[in-house]
Formats: structure tokens, C-alpha cells, sequence
């Protein structure tokens, strides 16, 4: 089945590796019990020198940031085509009910997509069930 995804299938992969990274960070971040703590150096714990053991601090949201970063790029149509996908690949939509599935995400777009994707357990997955789906 042959779809004008509106945005170029190499992004929507993009966006899925993107979400796949940022999943997997936080499941870290949650196996270890560390949530975005300040990591210090021995000498800044023993009172060395003031703040240098700062620059050890972990962005483990970073992967989140570009994800949010890439998804909040997209124009209406992009965005509206990426929600389709995810709903197509979700089982929300038929492949064959694309036209609709993107009627439908323009017309619910009330927020900024990113938060409403990233807010979706197994979205790298509903990325790919749905790319498959629409045979791309």
C-alpha cells in the first residue's frame, strides 16, 4: 500500500532509535536508583576544591531532550503523519485507514506532539508496527 507520509520515513526511524535510546535510558536510570543525581569526584567529596566535581554531572535526559527537540521540528503535516503511524502501529487505525488516521491527528493536535508521544509506553515499537503496517 503506497502512503504520502508527509514526512520522510528516515526521520519517523529516526524518531524511533531516538525514543528507543531515551526508553532505555530511563529504565537505567530507574534499575539503578539514580534519577539525574550529581555525580562528585573523590576530591570534591573530601573538600578539595569547590565545584569542579560539577562538570561530572550525567544528563540522562539527553537522549529524551533530542527526542522532544526532533518531534517539536516537525511541521502540522509531519506531526500529524508521525501520530498516524504510531496509531496505525498501536492497532488504533487500519494500514488502509490512513487518509483518516491523519484527519484524525490534525484535528486532535491540542498540545505539542512530543509530550503527548513521549508519554506513550512502546512508542519505538508502535513507530515500527505501524511502518511496517504501511508497508515503508
Amino acid at each position: 500500500m503506497a502512503v504520502d507520509l508527509a514526512i520522510d520515513p528516515d526521520t519517523i526511524r529516526m524518531i524511533a532509535q531516538k525514543a528507543r535510546a531515551a526508553a532505555a535510558m530511563m529504565d537505567d536510570t530507574f534499575e539503578d536508583g539514580h534519577e539525574g543525581e550529581i555525580e562528585f569526584d573523590d576530591e570534591t567529596l573530601s573538600g578539595g576544591h569547590g565545584h569542579s566535581g560539577l562538570h561530572e554531572e550525567e544528563d540522562d535526559d539527553l537522549s529524551r531532550e533530542e527526542l522532544v527537540e526532533l518531534i517539536a521540528d516537525l511541521n502540522v503535516d509531519e506531526a500529524a503523519a508521525l501520530v498516524a503511524v504510531v496509531w496505525i502501529g498501536r492497532g488504533d487505525f487500519e494500514a488502509s485507514d490512513w487518509t483518516m488516521a491523519v484527519e484524525e491527528a490534525r484535528g486532535r493536535a491540542v498540545g505539542p506532539t512530543s509530550r503527548y508521544l513521549i508519554g506513550m509506553p512502546m512508542l519505538a515499537d508502535h513507530i515500527e508496527s505501524g511502518l511496517d503496517a504501511l508497508g515503508v
